[in-house]
């Protein structure tokens, strides 16, 4: 799909959630304290990804969003690897051994 075709679809997803949430654009547009325009735009495939959470939230649909980008599973073992090699200083600057300015301050 094109992007285009994405958003197009995100739209198309929008406005279905809220017919079948039997609600009209004026009423979640109050509700999600956005303008008339924004609902139709972001119906359309167009809009802010911050007025799709108002809509979303309004929609009670914002949990769906959890499934959008699932977040990165570690197994354990691979948790337990990890563990070991937590960072406990920075390294500082090795670049430069001569560097002898300082600070104003």
């Amino acid at each position: 799909m094109t992007d285009k075709a994405i958003k197009a679809e995100i739209g198309a997803r929008v406005k279905a959630l809220r017919l079948r949430r039997n609600r009209t654009q004026k009423q979640v547009a109050e509700a999600a304290a956005v303008s008339l325009n924004v609902i139709k735009a972001l119906e359309a495939g167009r809009g802010k990804l911050s007025s799709l959470i108002a809509v979303l939230r309004e929609l009670e649909a914002l949990d769906g969003l959890d499934q959008f980008i699932a977040a990165q599973k570690i197994s354990p073992l691979q948790l337990a690897k990890q563990q070991g090699k937590k960072r406990q200083r920075a390294s500082g600057d090795h670049g430069d051994k001569n560097h002898t300015e300082r600070s104003e301050w």
